[in-house]
């Protein structure tokens, strides 16, 4: 397959406020994700102690608080089969028992029936374990799950759990027997597992040290649950750079590029635990331009967030969401290959599939998507178009459906949304006119900078400090060695001063920063 041929290169850029990774296939964006490093967001695989807070009989489902600002809902059905164990779990647990005789010893009775009532298992003022399964998206809270679940790449570790299942995707008998028992015969008691597809001719120590290390992040949760029954996270998911390499991590995958010496200790401690024949793709940026700058990244997330994106030949997308659903318009612009009116439109169409398949990972849209295709009258040429589209689909990792075209030329994609979309203001407010459409005159942008640098050195005790700047204000302040705008100031003002470019900077925008990274605001 082409997929198999594909280069994959996940950069990883790690500020002071947010971590970004990108997904490159073949050197083009096709996944995007952010991570704030302040604070902690409700983020999906999080485990929390809630606290019932309301119960919902209509519904068969409650709203419990786990510190978030809007109450999370969980459903009856979301309580999973094993409710009872996790329940007496929490009950009983104290900073004066063995927490691991009570775990051992809970029995695990009967599953849920299919047809109960949450007011029957729980009240207001109960603490309960539970999970995120969606994050908040605009005025709704998390979706909880209270079946808990820890996931590795080979395996998936189920508390208070009896059975061990195996993916259908591994084909031989002999293989799902081998890891059947082999994980069967390491799980201590009250855990069950579900064998991933990746375990597939894993060895038994890869297997053990990770089912080991799963269970160390559950166990190290119990702490917390006995000593004060209080609201709060239990334990987060991996990061999302190691979530990513978890889900994503195969043969394929060429480079993880890192700029920063902890998250890269992390990521191939990682690695050398999922796939220790791989530690070796990880690697260390340290290169003087930003990373995202190096590898071409952020040009690309200027280019594709937009509410237009550009195709080949003229052709484009105008991509609209709301909270309900997203809806995608496809536009030939001046794109005329060939004299056959129907054969070009065909052409644009399986063109847009393409970028339209990319968009949805990129963005991370979900729910509905409509997309409205270019009107084409050939049957032939439009169920062509759904199954290319479908084979395209393939590739997402999150649950979707495509639907065939209607005559009106319009198809209907469903997605998983487990989190809000992906969005990104490619059109900025001028940093300088502040809207108004003027600018001080650039004759004297040197002025202002400087002025600005021996503010900073007057009244602190600062003299390291990084200016950045777009390229053309860093080429016109850097031009000439030892007589440009910044050596002179370096002597001035008896500083470090080192000028960085930003290619997302607009012309005139310049911020200087401290010797930790720290903006230094006006």
């Amino acid at each position: 397959m082409e997929s198999e041929n594909q280069e994959k290169d996940l950069v990883v850029d790690v500020g002071s406020a947010e971590v970004r990774l990108a997904l490159l296939e073949n050197h083009r964006l096709i996944e995007y994700n952010r991570e704030s490093s302040q604070g902690h967001s409700f983020s999906v695989g999080d485990v929390y102690l809630g606290k019932v807070k309301k119960i919902l009989p209509a519904l068969n489902a409650a709203f419990v608080d786990i510190g978030d600002t809007k109450e999370a809902f969980i459903h009856y059905l979301d309580l999973g089969l094993h409710f009872d164990a996790f329940d007496k779990f929490v009950r009983d647990s104290n900073p004066n028992r063995n927490m691991s005789e009570l775990y051992a010893g809970i029995r695990i009775g009967e599953p849920l029936a299919k047809e109960g009532r949450i007011e029957d298992y729980l009240k207001p003022g109960q603490m309960i374990i539970g999970q995120i399964v969606k994050e908040p998206i605009s005025t709704k809270g998390s979706r909880l799950t209270a079946e808990i679940s820890l996931a590795g790449r080979n395996i998936v570790l189920l508390p208070f759990a009896q059975k061990v299942s195996v993916s259908q995707k591994i084909a031989s008998k002999e293989e799902k027997r081998r890891l059947e028992t082999l994980v069967g015969n390491i799980l201590p008691r009250n855990y069950g597992a579900i064998i991933r597809t990746a375990a597939e001719g894993s060895s038994a120590a890869v297997l053990v040290a990770e089912l080991k290390s799963l269970i160390e992040k559950w166990e190290s949760s119990w702490k917390k649950i006995s000593k004060n029954k209080g609201i709060g996270l239990l334990f987060t998911e991996y990061s999302k750079t190691t979530t990513i390499l978890r889900d994503l991590l195969n043969d394929s995958f060429t480079n993880i590029y890192v700029n920063d010496p902890k998250i890269y200790e992390e990521t191939r401690r990682y690695i050398s635990l999922i796939s220790p024949e791989q530690e070796k793709i990880v690697k260390l940026y340290d290169g003087k331009e930003p990373i995202f700058d190096h590898y071409e990244v952020t040009r690309q997330i200027k280019s594709s967030f937009g509410k237009v994106v550009p195709m080949k030949g003229g052709a484009y997308l105008v991509i609209e969401t709301t909270e309900a659903l997203g809806v995608i318009d496809v536009n030939s612009g001046i794109r005329s290959k060939t004299n056959d009116q129907e054969e070009n439109t065909f052409e644009v169409n399986k063109l847009a599939a393409e970028e339209i398949a990319r968009q949805l990972r990129l963005r991370d849209m979900g729910g509905i998507v409509i997309v409205d295709f270019i009107d084409m009258d050939s049957p032939e040429h439009r169920n062509d178009l759904y199954k290319y589209m479908s084979e395209l689909m393939d590739k997402d990792r999150a649950r979707h459906n495509v639907l065939p075209l209607t005559k009106f030329g319009l198809m209907q994609i469903t997605r998983q949304r487990i989190r809000p979309v992906t969005e990104i203001n490619t059109s900025e407010k001028c940093p300088l006119c502040h809207g108004t459409g003027k600018i001080a005159s650039t004759v004297v942008i040197d002025e202002q900078v400087e002025r600005r640098l021996a503010d900073l050195v007057e009244k602190s005790d600062k003299r390291n400090f990084t200016l950045k700047t777009s390229p053309i204000l860093g080429a016109y302040l850097t031009r000439g060695m030892w007589n440009s705008f910044a050596a002179k100031w370096r002597r001035k003002y008896k500083c470090t001063l080192r000028v960085v470019e930003q290619t997302d900077h607009s012309i005139l925008q310049y911020e200087f920063y401290d010797q930790k990274g720290k903006l230094l605001e006006s």
